[in-house]
């Protein structure tokens, strides 16, 4: 062995644990710290304990609340795109069709479902929407996803 490139060797190291527990043994330094040992750790314990020293389990736990987060956003607006209260403005179609349906007094796809069992014939009459407007309607509606009651198709157009 060379002299003079060896590290100096501690025959009398002294580990220091976290959780307060301390033992000799040999090492290159004369104090060495460390976080879990074995009468702290969970497998030998038999204990149930998260060992997280880079925060690994905080960041999971933040991705798996942003996801559940994410998921109730997207299951409400799913349930608001089919409700009967939603805004007739938010429906996919054109704006004169839109406009003539407000102002006809419409106001949500509720409106509209409710004057389709009645009467759609009324919808029809509507000035700036007409039967054209009513097809397209009809085939928004159920492309959204509602459904429309039977007179709806009952008419001629």
């Amino acid at each position: 062995m060379k002299k003079g490139i060896h590290p100096e060797y501690y025959w009398d190291a002294q580990v220091i644990c976290s959780c307060g527990n301390t033992w000799t043994t040999g090492a290159t330094v004369k104090v060495i710290r460390v976080e879990v040992c074995s009468q702290c750790h969970p497998f030998y314990t038999g204990t149930q304990r998260i060992v997280d020293t880079e925060g690994q389990v905080d960041r999971f736990m933040k991705r798996l609340q942003a996801a559940e987060a994410y998921r109730e956003e997207r299951e409400r607006k799913a349930k608001l795109r089919r409700s009967p209260e939603r805004p007739i403005e938010d429906l996919p179609l054109e704006k004169d069709y839109i406009q003539a349906l407000v102002e006809a007094g419409y106001q949500t796809v509720g409106d509209l479902l409710t004057q389709m069992e009645k009467d759609p014939k009324v919808l029809v009459d509507i000035k700036g929407l007409g039967h054209q407007g009513f097809i397209e309607l009809r085939k928004t509606l159920r492309k959204e996803g509602f459904t429309l009651p039977e007179a709806a198709d009952t008419i001629p157009v």
